[in-house]
């Protein structure tokens, strides 16, 4: 069975396995999700959900107010947090953020049961790397109408939990099998305003967390849940070839090869607001240069993000033509380009007015594997301008390097733990693999502070 062999992966998974180069992805990845999660968590659902859920006891923490409480509560609140102001990674082939889900569900039980960090980054790389090739073997087929973050992330989040107790192969595998069958979340979930999309990632982590415990004590699966008659892959994604991605994981170390996010926005809209970046700095362009701006992408850019008069923050975060926009009004499209008041700012809705977008068949047919976008835009003097977007600044063949990941960490966290505790909160993830103790970490805005 092929959900055997990737149990066998992430139960045989040891520190010693792990390159440096591994190891240094995982705290990258590490570091993104806390610059998410510490941002995220101040807003809603995640703050709802703490008034619901978190008067549990337990050692795990919640951020960025570093109450404590039990694993499976931390799992569901922090995997929220993660996944809400849209700036977590990506493995861009199989259309997935990991860290919500994997990272939220490792982290919430490495700290309940006194992990140390290397032993937290070989988790976080176990329930990463099966999780990643899934994710490739199911999609884009999977990605019509399921949400791979919640779907695939609850498998890589039963993997990495289950890795955090050390649990044998058999006993992983059983973790995995029950994530098959409870693993959900629809893409219409993200499709208009909710809480919805951040909720699948919370879901994914606690389940996995759920099942990885449940799986400890002897609870069983369905193992042939991937390519039975009935399974996850019948009923969710046209049979894929799971014994090819499972041979694909010995190959490399799929965390190597992250995306981390260089716009607050959705995925989606990156190549183009590159594009319209790269056209804005080499013209010196300004919004009343703009006569029109044409936006080619990929069809599921279009259907995700296609809306053209955004509401709200959750719908300009999803727009093609307000990410387009903001490029060329602000020159960045960072947290601070989406606001109540920027969303009536006139200048702005007559740029996003301007904005015509188009399904481009060569950008279409490298899809997902490589995300493009062809901008051109006209100017009021007549000029047409052009720009092709090859990929988005933060993928693999582009990345951030640890310099550009360490000044978004700071831009997003500085407002949440002042300058002096973001840095000193940087220092301590950078070095997770000397910690012995996940809950010593200055992982609060007090004990940041006080570290300095």
């Amino acid at each position: 069975m092929a959900l055997q062999r990737f149990a066998d992966y992430a139960a045989g998974l040891t520190v010693t396995d792990l390159p440096e180069d591994a190891i240094h992805a995982a705290k990258r990845a590490v570091i993104d999700w806390f610059a998410s999660t510490l941002r995220g968590g101040l807003e809603a659902p995640a703050t709802l959900l703490t008034e619901a859920f978190s008067d549990s006891a337990g050692k795990a923490l919640l951020y960025p107010s570093g109450h404590t409480t039990d694993p499976r509560t931390a799992a569901l609140i922090n995997g929220a947090a993660s996944h809400t102001i849209e700036f977590d990674d990506i493995y861009r082939d199989g259309l997935y953020h990991p860290g919500a889900p994997v990272i939220s569900a490792v982290l919430a039980l490495a700290q309940a049961k006194g992990l140390g960090g290397p032993d937290f980054l070989r988790s976080v790389i176990a329930g990463y790397e099966v999780s990643n090739r899934m994710a490739v073997a199911v999609n884009p087929a999977h990605y019509e109408y399921w949400h791979t973050t919640a779907t695939i992330g609850t498998f890589g989040a039963a993997a990495g939990a289950a890795a955090v107790l050390d649990l044998d192969a058999n006993r992983m595998a059983h973790a995995m099998a029950n994530a098959g069958t409870m693993a959900a979340g629809l893409q219409q979930a993200f499709r208009g305003e909710a809480m919805a999309k951040p909720m699948h990632a919370a879901h994914a982590a606690q389940t996995g967390v759920t099942l990885a415990l449940a799986a400890e004590q002897g609870v069983t699966g369905v193992i042939d849940i991937l390519e039975g008659e009935r399974g996850f892959g019948a009923a969710m994604c046209n049979n894929p070839d799971w014994n090819a991605a499972a041979d694909a994981l010995d190959t490399s170390f799929t965390i190597e090869r992250m995306t981390f996010k260089n716009h607050a926005a959705c995925g989606h809209t990156h190549a183009a607001i590159d594009g319209v970046l790269a056209l804005r700095a080499e013209h010196d362009l300004k919004p009343e240069d703009i006569a029109k701006i044409r936006v080619g992408s990929f069809q599921k850019a279009h259907e995700i993000c296609g809306n053209m008069d955004p509401q709200t923050i959750f719908e300009a975060k999803f727009s093609l033509a307000y990410c387009a926009a903001m490029a060329i009004q602000k020159g960045r499209v960072r947290l601070d380009a989406f606001s109540a008041d920027l969303l009536e700012d006139r200048e702005l809705r007559d740029l996003i007015a301007k904005v015509d977008l188009s399904v481009d068949a060569d950008i279409e047919a490298g899809f997902p594997s490589r995300r493009a976008a062809q901008i051109s835009i006209e100017t009021t003097q007549g000029e047409t301008l052009e720009h092709y977007a090859p990929t988005r600044k933060g993928d693999p063949d582009n990345p951030l390097t640890d310099d550009e990941l360490t000044d978004k960490f700071l831009e997003i966290t500085n407002p949440v733990l002042g300058e002096d505790g973001a840095a000193a909160y940087l220092d301590q993830l950078w070095r997770l693999d000397e910690t012995d103790d996940l809950c010593a970490l200055p992982l609060t805005p007090t004990k940041a502070n006080a570290a300095q």
